[in-house]
């Protein structure tokens, strides 16, 4: 079996990003949903619009997230759109809050903790999916990357608490964290499974604190920026990030594989991969 393909930049540009979406050699069709993170009111290190803009408008596609399941400016329809009109999302491409009316329940055959995901409804009016996710850490996962863009942000916002609960909402704060871990990946598995191929995902290392862009208040990045990574496979992508991290010459890379090591960050990279919906092995190609 070939290994997946992961392509990598250090130029971190709009234009870089667009490049290795044409590197990936994919058209996405259809109606594209653009998963990205809005960034909470507060965070200092989400992606802003302008690096986006080129690739969505490459793709003609629609932003789309779900609401948070914690208290913040994103856990209500309402508060979500006034920070996607506060941060500019709604400047550059159509927005969609996927769960604003509802929520819909995918199967996830042979989940390793979780057999259902619930992701806002409105997914069923795309056809494909460009998947832009910004990597760094987390206070719960480790890190974020692609498999938790997928997972976690595609979950309605009962459906965040499902996934963190693993199968019961009310646990959302006190599940097993291994299992919540084992949730998220198999979260991603049925979005993977859902779109049949039509996907397509990039990574951007810049502004990684060891906080995620949900945090309204973020400790500042101690590595520096390392570039653009680019697959059509999320679990290839993931562990090349990884990879990326653990191999920098950049002291403050410490902090953020603390951060990662703390929280059993791979294991999300591992459950994945025994899932089978992607791979741990990959060539990195370097544009």
């Amino acid at each position: 079996m070939a290994k997946s393909k992961v392509y990598f930049t250090k130029t971190l540009t709009s234009e870089a990003v667009v490049q290795l979406y044409e590197a990936l050699g994919i058209s996405l069709p259809g109606k594209v949903a653009v998963k990205l993170h809005s960034g909470e009111v507060g965070n200092q290190n989400f992606i802003r619009p302008p690096f986006f803009k080129p690739v969505i408008d490459l793709v003609k596609g629609t932003i789309v997230e779900c609401n948070t399941a914690y208290e913040g400016k994103r856990d209500t329809t309402k508060a979500h759109w006034e920070t996607m009109k506060l941060h500019g999302w709604t400047e550059i491409a159509p927005v969609d809050i996927m769960d604003e009316e509802g929520e819909l329940e995918l199967s996830i055959d042979g989940g390793k903790k979780i057999h259902k995901n619930y992701v806002g409804n409105h997914l069923s009016n795309y056809d494909s999916m460009l998947v832009l996710s910004h990597f760094k850490g987390h206070p719960m996962g480790g890190f974020g990357g692609a498999l938790k863009n997928i997972s976690i942000g595609i979950a309605s916002s009962h459906g965040k608490a499902y996934i963190h609960g693993v199968g019961v909402p009310e646990d959302f704060w006190n599940s097993d964290h291994d299992s919540f871990l084992e949730s998220m990946a198999d979260a991603a598995k049925s979005i993977v499974e859902y779109f049949d191929g039509k996907m397509a995902f990039i990574n951007i290392m810049r502004n990684m604190s060891v906080d995620c862009d949900c945090c309204a208040v973020a400790e500042d990045p101690k590595i520096g920026d390392i570039g653009i990574l680019a697959s059509l496979d999320p679990i290839a992508l993931d562990q090349a990030c990884l990879d990326l991290v653990y191999s920098s010459n950049d002291p403050g890379k410490d902090h953020l594989i603390e951060r990662i090591e703390s929280r059993n960050g791979i294991h999300t990279v591992e459950a994945a991969a025994e899932l089978g919906f992607g791979s741990r092995d990959y060539e990195l190609i370097t544009l």
